[in-house]
């Protein structure tokens, strides 16, 4: 007999015993849960679309990211997801996206797996409000129920539907947690513009001390998470973000963190965080039940999940005031950025609009294991439904009103490139560069001006071989240096003519 059950009031524990209860999960010894999530172990992007009517039509970017939906196909695909809850037990409650009342939406929330509840838990802020009608929405997730794709008129056996208008999503056919999150990331970003409000795939810390925030943008693997956890700043949040005219707040209540290779002498606050009612997702599990984070057979892409008062140090409002520092993080594989540079206000939009970085172990399904290029816009293209410009220009804007700092700052390689003999910055030097940054030292060096790609830099960092800091100084081949950095740049300006969007200065990058 098909049951609902109301989670209002269970606990994190009570949904984690129903998980291991019914088979969806294992415990490793340290007391997280550990879900497997079948084939699919990212975010399928072939298979999410968003309903097009009269309310989206001109106002979403449509394309091969945000794919469109027919309202009918959509409302054929929500009575095939009732259909299917009449006979499978669901559970359901409320929760909410977005820290500051003054933007929070409510989310009616029904899942057919407990974990994703846990998750969800976890992921999303737990409250008690009643929301105006025009703040509500529903998300439906059945993970059992699998499509036709010659009837439901879909990809594949999975589908991820975004309706905008009746303020619904729809999953079906999938395991992995993080479409549930991204969906309503997705949301945030198409709503928050129209009420002056710039969402951002970013981390957000503020100083214990000096009480000044700081934002990470960047995209998975570039150092969100990692570079965000530090001991002398409480977390905000580790991936999404809302800058209003008021201040930053956190759209999340947790943190999904990934996992691979993960160590406590070089992530502590994560590891520290992964305890009893935390999610792992594809994790391999050694004989004892440890979890074994140097396993990538699953994915490179394995995750933790859980929420942020599992960190010692976290901001209690959720929420703070204007960044006094923007950092744009970058994973440069060809090894031609340099470790920091101060950016113009231009500079720092036309960063932000190309948004390059690498893949490395990407959380998108069927991205093979090799790290590669990319050009994401706002840092996230994937989830910002509207045009690139109106990010952009909320972007610049709040940078003039608040006159923020902003820094690149490159996690990726030096004295080399990925192919080409280069070695991968080490968290500790990141960190180094980091506090370099926060606590001012960056602003107070001399600096220094790359060629090509026009970039400020410093010539000293406390605890930093000067030479790391200009790149060419770190190659030994002077002519394959030059011959990359024009490769790279070239990159650059193929991507931001494919972007259409009219600014210029001239400390953009221009081949040597």
């Amino acid at each position: 007999m098909p049951t609902t059950i109301q989670t209002q009031v269970m606990t994190r524990g009570h949904l984690c015993q129903e998980a291991l209860d019914n088979g969806e999960v294992k415990q490793a010894s340290n007391g997280a849960i550990v879900a497997d999530t079948g084939h699919r172990t990212g975010r399928s992007t072939g298979d999410r679309f968003i309903v097009q009517d009269d309310n989206t039509l001109l106002n979403v970017d449509w394309g091969r990211i945000n794919q469109p939906m027919q309202p009918q196909q959509f409302k054929q695909l929500w009575e095939k997801a009732q259909h299917h809850m009449e006979g499978c037990q669901v559970y359901q409650s409320q929760m909410y996206v977005g820290a500051d009342n003054d933007y929070k939406i409510s989310v009616d929330v029904t899942t057919e797996l407990s974990w994703h509840h846990v998750f969800l838990k976890h992921l999303f802020i737990q409250d008690q409000l009643t929301m105006p009608k025009e703040r509500q929405w529903e998300l439906i997730s059945l993970a059992t129920c699998l499509l036709d794709p010659v009837v439901d008129q879909t990809p594949s056996d999975a589908v991820v539907a975004i309706d905008l208008t009746q303020k619904r999503v729809l999953i079906c056919g999938m395991r992995y947690a993080g479409e549930m999150k991204k969906a309503f990331f997705s949301i945030m970003n198409y709503l928050m513009p129209t009420e002056d409000v710039l969402p951002m795939h970013c981390a957000a810390n503020v100083g214990k001390k000096q009480g000044d925030v700081a934002l990470f943008f960047g995209l998975s693997g570039t150092g969100k998470t990692t570079l965000s956890a530090d001991d002398d700043r409480l977390l905000i949040g580790d991936d999404e973000h809302g800058w209003s005219p008021k201040g930053i707040f956190n759209f999340e209540g947790g943190c999904y963190a990934k996992c691979i290779d993960l160590s406590k002498e070089t992530e502590p606050l994560i590891w520290n965080a992964i305890r009893e009612t935390s999610v792992l997702e594809n994790v391999v599990l050694d004989s004892d039940g440890f979890p074994n984070y140097s396993d990538s057979s699953k994915t490179a892409n394995t995750r933790a999940a859980y929420p942020r008062d599992f960190l010692p140090d976290c901001q209690p409002t959720n929420m703070s005031t204007h960044p006094r520092t923007v950092i744009l993080l970058t994973c440069d594989l060809y090894g031609v950025l340099p470790p920091v540079a101060l950016l113009s206000q231009k500079q720092a939009v036309y960063y932000f609009l190309n948004g390059y970085t690498a893949l490395v172990g990407s959380t998108e399904l069927g991205s093979d294991s090799a790290i590669k290029p990319t050009f994401s816009r706002c840092f996230g293209a994937p989830f910002f439904p509207r045009h690139a410009t109106t990010y952009a220009d909320l972007f610049q804007r709040r940078l003039s009103e608040t006159n923020a700092n902003v820094y690149l700052i490159n996690t990726g390689w030096t004295g080399g490139g990925y192919e080409t003999g280069g070695k991968r910055f080490s968290i500790a030097t990141s960190r180094r560069i980091v506090t370099a940054v926060l606590t001012g030292q960056v602003l107070l060096s001399p600096l220094r001006r790359l060629p090509g790609f026009n970039l400020e830099v410093p010539e000293k960092i406390a605890g930093i071989d000067p030479n790391i800091l200009n790149p060419s100084l770190t190659w030994t081949n002077p002519d394959l240096f030059k011959r990359t950095t024009n490769t790279l740049i070239l990159k650059f300006i193929d991507n931001f003519k494919s972007l259409g969007v009219d600014i210029y200065s001239d400390d953009f990058p221009c081949t040597v």
